[in-house]
């Protein structure tokens, strides 16, 4: 039996459909709230028999502060894909951030140390790296800094590895995997999931980062976790790409004109509005120094090392942009 935390969420659900479709025995958690609905609508995306795959689901609800209620989620478990998260970049979500990302797996991880759990995946985010290599690129050796201004959300996913490498210090098979951007389909207007809608706005950024398909998220970290590739972390990436180009992909598709990309100018008057006037529009929050950062910069990151160990080739980024695009304007008919 493998477990899928966050199975609602944008790649959790991808999880999930991939290891039924390897004939795999699957529990999805789940909060009461979620929309199931969208979930299984979602899957006429990835497959062309939706039903039969979402029909072999076992859901269960599944509360994360509550060690009982995540014992029982693990009963027969032996492996775990713990791709539940919250993502926000706003400075008034940090403390519900730090619970639900670092509490959370910090009580998954407790509740695993009295069951036949073998096998352990973290799915966090290329957010914790910090440091070029020789070739100027950041790879798995760019070690989070805590000297440098990070967003909540690249703290909250740095403590949760923490309590993952201490998990596998005290035996825990793990994995870590740092995704790039995700593009995927459904649960649209949420965290990944608002990508196209984003990427349409009629101004873009000057920077750039690293992307990848949602698909080849699950399929690579179902791979490792095959492979036994345990005690490690992968950076999972298709390639490096600036903002406008998405932009100018999707506002094609769209019949629009070309975004603006905002000037570097204002981008540096940003922080000094946020400070100033954030506590009476609480939206300009989001104009801090890290976030700002984040846009200006032109990421690179490096996808050698899991193209090396699963000799696996990424969907390009722009027949990804293409693919989804096409499921998001059909949904929003």
């Amino acid at each position: 039996m493998v477990l899928v935390t966050g199975a609602t969420g944008i790649l959790g659900r991808v999880f999930v459909l991939e290891l039924l479709k390897q004939g795999k025995e699957v529990r999805a958690t789940k909060r009461p709230s979620s929309n199931l609905k969208e979930v299984r609508a979602s899957y006429r995306f990835y497959t062309d028999k939706p039903d039969f795959y979402f029909d072999k689901i076992q859901w269960i609800d599944t509360d994360f502060e509550s060690i009982e209620s995540l014992q029982e989620a693990l009963k027969g478990v032996d492996e775990v894909y713990h791709c539940a998260a919250k993502v926000s970049f706003n400075p008034r979500d940090d403390k519900e951030l730090f619970k639900t990302n670092i509490e959370g797996t910090k009580n998954l991880l407790y509740a695993i140390d009295s069951t036949k759990v073998k096998k352990f995946l973290f799915v966090s985010s290329i957010a914790v790296l910090d440091g070029y290599n020789e070739a100027g690129m950041m790879d798995e050796n760019s070690d989070f800094n805590p000297k440098l201004q990070h967003s909540g959300y690249a703290i909250s996913k740095h403590l949760s590895e923490m309590e993952v490498w201490r998990a596998s210090a005290e035996g825990l098979n793990t994995i870590i995997i740092n995704p790039g951007l995700i593009i995927g389909s459904g649960n649209w207007g949420s965290s990944s999931g608002d990508l196209m809608a984003k990427s349409a706005l009629p101004v873009t950024f000057p920077g750039g980062t690293s992307y990848v398909d949602v698909r080849d998220v699950a399929k690579t970290a179902i791979a490792l976790m095959a492979k036994n590739t345990f005690g490690e972390r992968f950076i999972i990436s298709s390639e490096n790409y600036k903002y406008q180009k998405i932009s100018d992909q999707v506002r094609q598709a769209e019949g629009l004109r070309r975004a603006r990309i905002i000037a570097p100018f204002f981008l540096d008057l940003a922080p000094i509005i946020g400070t100033l006037l954030g506590w009476l529009v609480p939206g300009l929050k989001l104009l801090n120094r890290s976030n700002v950062e984040a846009v200006k910069s032109d990421s690179r990151i490096s996808n050698k090392k899991i193209t090396d160990v699963l000799s696996y080739h990424f969907i390009p980024v722009a027949e990804s942009i293409d693919f989804h695009l096409k499921n998001y304007l059909s949904d929003r008919e």
